[in-house]
């Protein structure tokens, strides 16, 4: 049986690779926070559901809506959730195929903060740019 944080982490993933933002956000609290690496258009420190909200809407922008992650893998304890994912979108003729880690803090069943870690940052950065 899979831990509660790793089933929370999957559900979560599989929702944004769908563009499902509802449910994504369903899973995190209102003051969330999302920590988004690197030096890129979209490089920065996102609060809040609306943040975050527009940060995703950005994503699934610049990539017309082809941007997805795809599950690898999933780690998780008590306090954490850790996704090894394949981060994949095109956009403007460049392809991004990152191996990720997603890294969720979650406390009572809600994720309160989310880093992003790339696999390849300079790729990411470029991809985004």
């Amino acid at each position: 049986m899979a831990h509660p944080n790793a089933d929370l982490a999957r559900k979560a993933t599989d929702a944004l690779s769908k563009g499902d933002m509802e449910t994504f956000l369903s899973f995190h609290t209102d003051d969330t926070i999302l920590h988004f690496p690197g030096r890129g258009p979209l490089a920065g420190d996102f609060r809040g559901i609306e943040e975050v909200f527009g940060l995703f809407g950005k994503v699934f922008e610049l990539s017309g809506g082809t941007f997805r992650n795809e599950i690898h893998d999933v780690l998780a304890d008590d306090e954490h959730a850790v996704a090894l994912v394949t981060a994949t979108g095109e956009r403007n003729g460049k392809t991004l195929h990152d191996n990720q880690a997603h890294v969720f803090h979650v406390r009572d069943g809600k994720v309160t903060e989310f880093w992003l870690q790339p696999g390849d940052q300079y790729a990411n950065d470029e991809f985004w740019s």
